[in-house]
């Protein structure tokens, strides 16, 4: 062969490696409902990812929200599906793994990252098997105008004593409305009026897995007692609001009108954008003091494998980057008031996120009391908790009434709860 023709050769050899190469790369694409996250997969996490795993490319491909679930049924029973699944928490992700389309993800490295609770809402109810690694918690708590305490003298409470005494002062001066939330939509009453105070009273997931297990009951003082805080809330929410609707109470507190509002971490990024004053945060009061605290920090978004995606191996090595510190602070800087659900310390840059983020350090998580295992029946727990908040909070029935109607609800269909 001819000097030529050798160096021809070598480099025909070589552009065929390079084909070869690049046509091995293989593509997974992310199933999701998180469509308004677009920007920060293809900006932060996606570059990130693609820069220390050659080889490996991702397609991000969300749905509309509303649509995802129907959506995400259809193409798993099509065979059309993505490699992996963004999961929702609880009964919707643990159907789609009792059917075979999620994959056990039990023995992947990064499951010794995360929690018995960080993981529960991916779990089978035993906890034995769990198939999508945890990305993001919300917690719940209050967030303040900072400025309408300094005005007032106020510091942020610990006590339940100590929250009552801050809002009587509030309510005394009458420049702020001490507390912007209405009960219009009911959701709001349960989500950030019961299951946000309620973890200090049933002890977080100590009274949480009694319930379940029967042991406890909703008409016990500890479940009883958050609905008697609740009581006391209406005359410290304004004139009308048992009309006032969520976007109400968000405007409320955003236009500076109200001085604390009862809060989800999901609310960080809006009111960033929105509020023309410095928050802060406190986390739920206990109902005395020296008593542990407990905080609802409720388990929201996980991804999973599909069971019939051709690069699993692939897919594993992404999801254990997903269990990892590197992604834990990427997507919780990129995203504040989602925070990450592994053991990992990671530094918030956002100083309201890192606030509530904080309260790990001091107290126990639970999540939503509702949610795993009591609502699957009817009458729905979770929506008659949304009523029953309301409708304390408006003097419509009483702790006591409230509490009994929830309690023979769930009796009437789950087994446990039967028991004298």
């Amino acid at each position: 062969m001819t000097q030529t023709g050798l160096k021809l050769a070598l480099l025909g050899t070589t552009l065929l490696a390079a084909a070869t190469a690049q046509a091995e790369d293989v593509t997974l694409n992310i199933e999701s409902w998180r469509n308004d996250d677009l920007p920060i997969w293809q900006e932060t996490i996606i570059p990130a990812f693609e820069a220390s795993h050659p080889g490996i490319k991702l397609n991000f491909t969300p749905s509309a929200p509303a649509e995802y679930n129907a959506v995400l049924n259809s193409k798993l029973d099509a065979g059309s599906a993505g490699d992996l699944i963004t999961c929702r928490p609880f009964d919707a992700s643990l159907q789609l793994f009792q059917k075979g389309q999620l994959a056990d993800l039990t023995d992947l490295d990064a499951m010794a990252n995360f929690s018995d609770v960080a993981k529960s809402g991916w779990s089978t109810d035993d906890g034995s098997q769990t198939f999508c690694v945890p990305m993001a918690s919300v917690i719940h708590g209050f967030i303040y105008n900072k400025e309408a305490f300094a005005e007032l003298g106020l510091e942020p409470p610990a006590t339940v004593d100590e929250f009552f005494a801050v809002l009587d002062k509030i309510k005394e001066d009458g420049t702020y409305i001490p507390m912007a939330m209405g009960t219009n939509d009911q959701w709001e009453a349960a989500t950030m009026g019961y299951q946000n105070i309620g973890p200090n009273y049933w002890k977080g997931e100590e009274g949480r897995l009694a319930l379940i297990a029967g042991t406890e009951k909703l008409t016990d003082p500890e479940w009883v007692d958050p609905f008697r805080q609740l009581a006391k809330w209406g005359p410290y929410l304004g004139d009308g609001f048992e009309a006032q609707t969520y976007p109400d109470s968000q405007n409320l507190f955003t236009l500076g009108r109200a001085a604390i509002y009862p809060a989800g971490s999901w609310e960080i990024s809006g009111f960033n954008t929105q509020a023309v004053f410095d928050m802060g945060a406190f986390k739920p009061p206990v109902p005395a003091e020296g008593d542990d605290c407990y905080i609802s920090d409720h388990v929201d978004i996980a991804l999973g494998l599909n069971a019939a995606s051709p690069h699993a191996e692939e897919a594993k090595a992404f999801l254990d980057w997903v269990g990892s510190p590197e992604f834990a602070s990427l997507y919780a800087n990129a995203l504040p008031g989602f925070f990450p659900l592994s053991d990992a310390a990671v530094e918030l840059e956002d100083p309201l996120a890192q606030e509530f983020i904080s309260w790990r350090q001091s107290c126990a998580s639970t999540i939503r009391s509702t949610y795993q295992i009591l609502s699957r029946g009817t009458p729905n727990l979770e929506n008659e908790t949304w009523n029953a908040s309301a409708n304390v909070i408006r003097g419509t029935e009483t702790p006591e009434a409230a509490a009994e109607r929830l309690q023979e609800g769930l009796a009437s269909w789950y087994a446990p709860q039967q028991q004298n």
